[in-house]
């Protein structure tokens, strides 16, 4: 079997393969690729049948596609690429340090003058510190990444909203200046945030629990013994819908308006990622619950 690759920028010819056979994947094709094109590692390639066309998978194989005997794919070269575990321990492991490191008072942010910390401050550095370790631990023993990679750029985008939103954060609750609302509010801001912290960490085992390590296999989640879990009833993305309680919870406990803000933009930006899997999930699953909402229940 004769495979043509061509660029989805320009048509421009890549390679052509000639030693694949119907039964060959487009796995075997990405490393073909590498083979006469070491600067195309697979990770960096996307595959498709059309040069505007959908990535394909790579265990699709060629008979499937409907190429016999010869053919053509184009591909789209994904540019440089980096681990998403890496991504993640470099996310999380600076709002971390960045927000410990506030919390101490340094001089160049608030000068010489040593004023008393409220309780509140206390527990908000507590609970972001919690947050992101809970964060660091998932990373590294809890998530199975349906992808390897993702474009490095990403690593310093993502690592600007995370570490600018602390240090916007961390510098006005524990600012002098700061002012605690009441107990009530505080505690109840706190036991909002706990619960969502420990339902959040419920989900992404039970996720984890359904891909056998080493897979890439998805099946509808449903709850299982953890009521924490039962969130699945309403929601097809209840990891989000904690993480929004989560930090929800935060910015009634602080009455701080720029958690406020971040809470706002990280619902924002986790309704996007959840609509979009929510319609994976219906197009995957014919059976697929009817009644569950993406992300926010019974609205969105």
């Amino acid at each position: 079997m004769v495979i043509e690759i061509v660029s989805t920028s320009g048509s421009k010819p890549v390679c052509t393969l000639d030693t694949l056979t119907a039964s060959s994947t487009i796995l075997d094709v990405k490393k073909g690729i590498y083979c006469q094109k070491k600067k195309l590692y697979p990770d960096r390639q996307s595959i498709r049948l059309e040069p505007k066309g959908k990535s394909l998978k790579d265990e699709d194989t060629l008979n499937s596609l409907g190429l016999k005997t010869e053919g053509k794919l184009y591909l789209k070269d994904l540019g440089p690429q980096i681990g998403w575990t890496t991504v993640f321990l470099a996310e999380y492991a600076g709002p971390l340090a960045i927000y410990l490191y506030v919390y101490t008072r340094p001089w160049i942010f608030y000068g010489d003058k040593p004023v008393p910390m409220s309780t509140t401050a206390h527990i908000a550095a507590g609970c972001w510190a919690f947050h992101y370790a809970k964060r660091l631990f998932e990373t590294v023993f809890i998530h199975r990444f349906s992808h390897g990679t993702m474009p490095i750029m990403n690593l310093f985008k993502n690592c600007s909203y995370y570490w600018l939103f602390t240090l916007y954060v961390a510098y006005h609750v524990n600012h002098p200046l700061y002012t605690s609302p009441g107990l009530l509010q505080v505690y109840g801001g706190l036991a909002g945030f706990v619960i969502s912290e420990l339902g959040n960490f419920s989900i992404h085992v039970l996720l984890r629990d359904l891909r056998p390590p080493g897979t890439k296999t998805r099946k509808i989640p449903y709850p299982n013994g953890n009521p924490l879990t039962k969130l699945f009833n309403l929601v097809s993305c209840p990891n989000y819908t904690y993480e929004f309680y989560s930090w929800l919870s935060f910015t009634i406990m602080t009455q701080c308006l720029p958690a406020g803000l971040f809470t706002l933009a990280g619902v924002y930006q986790m309704s996007v990622w959840a609509l979009g899997k929510h319609r994976n999930y219906k197009k995957e699953f014919p059976d697929y619950p009817k009644g569950r909402k993406a992300i926010i229940p019974f609205i969105l």
